[in-house]
């Protein structure tokens, strides 16, 4: 024998524990269609969410500030890779033309009708949006 003086651990994975239900912010990334077909259906009413990067210039602290003003607000990724995410609910329809009016010329810019990229989200949702819920 090799003389040993100690008894191995029975513990053999040295990884970290993670817990067995999804954090908050692990569903929250999760995409529409997963989180569907997961957990069912979600009970949020019709939103549009613009989706921004950082860009140069004296509006980006007032757009962020816009942003996190947003009924739901979130920061995904870091560095050049950094976006912004605000949804807006259909009372919110005079903050999200003033947010599209900051960052819509961005090209890192981009709207989402609940959640999804859809075609003429820009030329057809938010001018249909405006002259039907603002005053």
């Amino acid at each position: 024998m090799s003389g040993r003086t100690t008894r191995p651990l029975e513990r053999f994975w040295p990884y970290v524990e993670k817990p067995e239900e999804p954090t908050a912010e692990e569903l929250a990334a999760l995409d529409p269609d997963l989180y569907a077909a997961l957990f069912g259906p979600r009970d949020l009413p019709f939103s549009i969410t613009i989706v921004f990067g950082s860009f140069d210039g004296p509006d980006y602290p007032r757009a962020v500030a816009m942003a996190k003003a947003s009924a739901e607000y979130r920061e995904v990724g870091s560095g050049q890779d950094l976006r912004h995410r605000a949804r807006f609910f259909p009372g919110d329809a005079l903050r999200l033309r003033d947010l599209y009016e900051v960052v819509g010329g961005q090209p890192t810019s981009d709207v989402l009708i609940d959640d999804r990229p859809l075609p003429y989200a820009r030329n057809l949702w938010l001018p249909l949006v405006w002259c039907l819920l603002l005053p």
